[in-house]
């Protein structure tokens, strides 16, 4: 193992536009377009979406985890598991669909949600296994805090912090705010995929300290080799909020088709075959 500690630099950035959603209510940014499944790995897709109730109906996952944290408004949501609660802003919604849940989440009438949602990839010793909830209250969260940095670890580790969080693909999710001015280096295992999205302010990202700006999505680079790496983050003159996320690849095949991600064709059909004869549901288990 090489104990040197490989400093990240900033590989690629992204500013996408906002695009009409499923309504003309219904505005969303993808921030991680699906379809380049090996370069994005464990990653699978990335939403921003501002969207009124009634805009997403009850639907079903298979294979794969969803990630959602709002920005802005509220968010309820409920599945055919009894779970249900509503999400506030900072707070994450980290459901694992496993060999099948229904679910649905939208704001109440009147509202408009700004929210997040992440896409992880299960890998296939885990594709089937049963189906949880964690709702990730940010207030209940354990906090990094260092001269002009607060991080909170939703998931994963930041420096000797260790968020609760049950990962089955490993992932650190971080919401890092520094003061104007100040400053932070965060170790990733050297392997992981990694990437930043800017929510508020500017800064600088990478050992060669790329400015950076809201609304960004920062790709950073990686390597194969074992070992630790670290990720340097500046604030300019104003605070500087952003969200990184980091993950082990699976290196495994991806085949997706609507809301299930499997490893082949074959398991795609008999999601659909299960959806429609009703073997999401608890009781037919």
């Amino acid at each position: 193992m090489n104990d040197t500690i490989l400093q990240r630099n900033v590989a690629r950035i992204f500013h996408p536009t906002v695009q009409t959603g499923m309504t003309p209510e219904h505005r969303v940014r993808p921030l991680i377009p699906s379809g380049d499944t090996k370069a994005t790995d464990p990653f699978l897709l990335l939403m921003e979406d501002w969207f009124p109730r009634g805009v997403f109906d009850r639907h079903p996952h298979r294979g794969m985890e969803t990630v959602t944290y709002v920005i802005d408004g509220r968010l309820d949501h409920y599945d055919n598991y009894g779970n249900q609660g509503s999400l506030l802003p900072g707070n994450v919604q980290w459901m694992t669909a496993g060999r099948g849940i229904i679910h649905n989440e939208q704001p109440p009438d009147g509202v408009t949600v700004h929210s997040l949602q992440l896409w992880v990839n299960l890998p296939a010793a885990a594709k089937m296994v049963e189906p949880r909830t964690q709702n990730l209250v940010a207030a209940d969260l354990p906090l990094r805090r260092e001269q002009g940095v607060e991080i909170r670890v939703f998931s994963g580790k930041s420096g000797d912090v260790i968020a609760p969080t049950k990962n089955y693909t490993p992932v650190t999710m971080l919401e890092v705010r520094l003061e104007p001015g100040a400053r932070i280096r965060q170790e990733l295992p050297a392997d992981y995929n990694a990437f930043l999205i800017v929510l508020d302010g500017a800064g600088f990202a990478g050992g060669e300290q790329s400015p950076v700006h809201a609304g960004d999505v920062v790709w950073l680079t990686r390597t194969d080799e074992v070992g630790l790496s670290e990720v340097n983050i500046a604030a300019q003159a104003s605070p500087l909020r952003v969200l990184l996320f980091a993950g082990r690849p699976l290196r495994e095949p991806v085949v997706a088709e609507g809301p299930f991600v499997m490893n082949t064709e074959q398991q795609i059909r008999q999601a659909y075959i299960d959806y429609r004869q009703g073997r999401f549901e608890p009781s037919t288990r």
